[in-house]
């Protein structure tokens, strides 16, 4: 048994931003499933939002936000994030990370879609993610960080988080108790076959705090991203936003211009209304391109996506880069309060696990890395603020237990489970196909798999059980939310309806046992 002051679960910029801020009067331990660097946070290639530039104002990116998120969003917490964000672009420049600038020596502030100014800090042209973790890498080096760690269930007692479980590769499993735990595991693009994300991205986090008994929000708002390289029918890697901001714009072989009309921002309208157009070209048996002909020194500008291209064999020369939509963020996840409290004692989310209401129903371009510099400081003044009263443990109280069944689990295999979500529970939805994919859910038993114990399960299978539970939560409230607004569009709700835009969407597991849809379908809150 190890014990900690803080334990955080996930290594990516949220939570080193947390370890580094924390670390200088509290023990921290850093527990990842992978490698350090290997997550969405060092593949983020867009950059930092932040009103720095003399004729933008925070304001104006708190509007930006705001309608991005379709009028959804926590406005007093986008306010403060939005007001906070220049501040954290100094504080890294002042301790050192290498953010770009122009000849001039000033900072380089790029532009991408729904934003109305040039506000996009970036690091190493299209790499920024990579330049902020190799940054707070260095600033963590004396934190214990404990690689191939998979948690495989928060312990609960007396309705207080004190702990993990977790295995190492080779199957043991060890037990973690802290005052504060924290869920920094990031999103659930894993869960798809197109996506943006790193592999190991597959809602875990999501999985165990609903396994555990927290309540989760709005796990409907999934943000596809517009434009992924798309080679031979699979998704190579994402070609950043800024690429468009940049003077690209989508086309079919012909030329014609997708966006014309559909937005008065055309190539540049938010994420979700590219992602629906691109794909109802697609379905029409149209490959759409990325024509980058208009952007002078392209490699130069972009050097992570020219590789990227050369790697796939996609001559960029001629100026055109096929691409199609795929997951690419989470806006729900575990719900949270202001400081990211969620509804167990000592347990914590951030980042792209935690539903905040910062980005509503569709996430502005380059709010993600600024998100998890901003809730890791803080997290991090609230736990300082509060150190004398976090979760004391005495002794090592007995956790809830789980059952312990040697009946074999029948699962399917995660590129079914990653096909039928991106075909039912994808860009595109309706009543029929949910409610179709649901039952194929269910088939599997989910109500065993939040009860079960995971001590005696492989790696994979926890992996599928987890990616079964994130899949059913987020097939349940893609079917509750009978309208179509950012990031959740419903074929057969397709316009936004003002009696939902105050209402959530949130998932609690009930003790109790019976109806369980109907208990969920209660679930809403205003």
């Amino acid at each position: 048994m190890i014990h900690t002051d803080v334990l955080i679960i996930g290594s990516g910029v949220a939570a080193l931003q947390l370890a580094k801020k924390l670390s200088y009067d509290s023990n921290v331990i850093v527990l990842t499933k992978s490698y350090v660097r290997q997550g969405n946070s060092n593949l983020a290639q867009g950059g930092i939002a932040a009103a720095l530039a003399d004729e933008d104002h925070p304001t104006n990116h708190y509007k930006d936000t705001i309608e991005a998120g379709r009028f959804t969003n926590n406005h007093e917490l986008v306010k403060e994030m939005t007001n906070d964000a220049p501040d954290l672009i100094r504080e890294l420049l002042r301790e050192g990370c290498n953010l770009d600038r122009n000849d001039n020596g000033e900072l380089f502030l790029g532009l991408e879609g729904a934003h109305s100014h040039h506000r996009i800090v970036h690091g190493g042209g299209d790499a920024t993610g990579q330049k902020v973790m190799d940054f707070l890498v260095e600033k963590t080096k004396h934190i214990q960080i404990i690689e191939h760690m998979t948690v495989i269930d928060l312990l609960i007692s007396d309705d207080k988080c004190i702990g993990v479980k977790a295995k190492n590769t080779e199957g043991e499993v060890k037990s973690f108790f802290a005052n504060h735990i924290v869920l920094a595991t990031g999103g659930l693009g894993g869960l798809y076959s197109f996506t943006s994300n790193e592999n190991t991205v597959t809602g875990d986090g999501i999985a165990l705090a609903y396994r555990a008994g927290a309540e989760v929000c709005d796990m409907e708002f999934i943000q596809f991203h517009p434009t992924l390289l798309f080679v031979n029918g699979q998704c190579k890697g994402l070609v950043s936003e800024a690429v468009r901001g940049a003077g690209a714009s989508l086309v079919i072989r012909d030329g014609t211009r997708i966006m014309k009309g559909i937005h008065p921002m055309e190539d540049l309208a938010p994420r979700h209304i590219v992602s629906q157009t691109i794909y109802d070209h697609l379905q029409t048996g149209k490959q759409v391109y990325l024509d980058i002909r208009r952007i002078v020194e392209f490699q130069k500008k972009f050097p992570t996506i020219t590789a990227m291209c050369h790697e796939n064999h996609i001559d960029i020369s001629h100026g055109m880069i096929p691409v199609v939509p795929g997951c690419h963020f989470l806006m729900g996840g575990v719900k949270t309060d202001h400081f990211g409290r969620t509804s167990i004692n000592g347990l914590y989310a951030i980042g792209e696990v935690a539903y905040t209401g910062m980005h509503g129903a569709n996430r502005l371009a380059s709010n993600s890395l600024l998100e998890g510099l901003f809730f890791g400081k803080r997290l991090a003044e609230y736990i300082h603020s509060k150190k004398e009263e976090g979760v004391r443990i005495q002794g090592f109280p007995l956790p809830m237990a789980r059952n312990s069944t040697n009946e074999r689990l029948i699962l399917p295999d995660i590129e079914m489970v990653q096909r039928k979500m991106m075909n039912d529970a994808g860009i595109v939805r309706n009543g029929r196909q949910l409610k179709r994919h649901l039952a194929w859910l269910e088939s599997f038993r989910i109500q065993k798999l939040l009860t079960c114990s995971l001590d005696d399960k492989t790696e994979q299978e926890i992996q599928v059980i987890f990616m079964l539970i994130t899949a059913w939560l987020v097939t349940q409230s893609a079917l509750l939310r009978e309208e179509s607004r950012g990031g959740h569009y419903r074929a057969d709700f397709p316009y936004e309806e003002e009696s939902w835009l105050t209402k959530k969407v949130i998932l609690k597991q009930q003790s109790t046992q019976g109806e369980y849809y109907e208990q969920i379908k209660a679930a809403y809150a205003t």
